[in-house]
């Protein structure tokens, strides 16, 4: 198993881009025009309120659903994802809220499953315990035997094996759906590091979260979807996370907020949008880190 690592020092590299993508369901338009991309070693956050179209952007890029319109690259050549087969050979990885995990099997069959190493008919079960341990040690996870049941670890424990089974292929692009949903403090400040691990090992993290303190913690850009369209690409450490609960609830763009901004203010300005295709933003912004 080959697995990817971190970069320091060099810049980030374009892995996946989505130009003008649109998705309808019969009359429901759920994403028009969207443009969205991932750098290696960079965590993405992608925040939007319910219905604003974050689901159905994970399931395009996962190979659920397939688009209507518009282009998805990858390192910069056009692909299509028509399946999550194809999303998984491009090198994509999603582990969405429901962790699809066997809870009466233990780590290492949950990790292999489906992709079980064999040493001739037999099942190689020293390699894959081996490399399950080197693995689970690199995202340093906290996880206390790789022979006991999922079913008996806690919720940030559970998401750990998730993400770790993600890796098995060596994907560049992981997409994290919710990962801290109904986690207590603790369990939540586990999975951040590991979100942070991830991005030191040089994957690309997208990570969807209606947590403002998650996001503002670990991405370093973030991606507001409105009503299934883009509504400000920031980066996290030119802005508050104010900012980015008015583009979400559409704050930024009503008839009181555009009064605001006609007004001189001594207030500082707000954070510029990252447009797609602004090259010199994009490297100020690898320079910038």
């Amino acid at each position: 198993m080959s697995m990817t690592p971190a970069r320091p020092g060099r810049s980030r590299e374009r892995v996946l881009t989505v130009r003008a993508i649109n998705k309808r369901f019969g009359a429901v338009k759920a994403l028009t025009d969207v443009d969205f991309w991932v750098n290696e070693g960079e965590v993405v956050a992608l925040i939007g309120d319910n219905g604003a179209g974050k689901s159905t952007l994970v399931k395009l890029l996962s190979g659920v659903y397939s688009p209507d319109s518009g282009a998805i690259e990858y390192d910069g050549d056009p692909v299509e994802i028509g399946s999550p087969a194809d999303a998984q050979e491009l090198g994509i990885a999603t582990v969405f809220q429901d962790l699809a995990l066997c809870d009466n099997l233990d780590v290492v069959a949950n990790l292999w499953l489906g992709r079980e190493l064999r040493n001739g008919r037999m099942l190689d079960e020293v390699d894959m315990e081996q490399q399950t341990w080197t693995l689970l040690r690199e995202l340093s996870a906290k996880i206390p035997s790789v022979r006991i049941p999922v079913a008996s670890l806690s919720g940030g424990q559970r998401q750990t094996v998730a993400i770790a089974r993600s890796l098995i292929g060596d994907p560049r692009i992981v997409i994290l759906d919710e990962p801290t949903a109904a986690l207590g403090v603790a369990q939540t400040a586990e999975v951040l590091n590991l979100i942070e691990r991830l991005r030191e090992r040089g994957h690309g993290v997208v990570l969807v979260s209606h947590s403002m303190a998650d996001v503002m913690a670990v991405a370093d850009r973030v991606v507001v979807l409105r009503l299934g369209r883009n509504n400000g690409v920031y980066n996290i450490a030119d802005v508050t996370s104010e900012t980015l609960i008015a583009a979400i609830t559409g704050a930024v763009d009503n008839a009181v907020a555009r009064r605001a901004a006609d007004r001189p203010s001594d207030r500082p300005a707000d954070p510029k949008v990252i447009p797609l295709n602004d090259r010199d933003a994009r490297r100020r912004g690898r320079s910038e880190r």
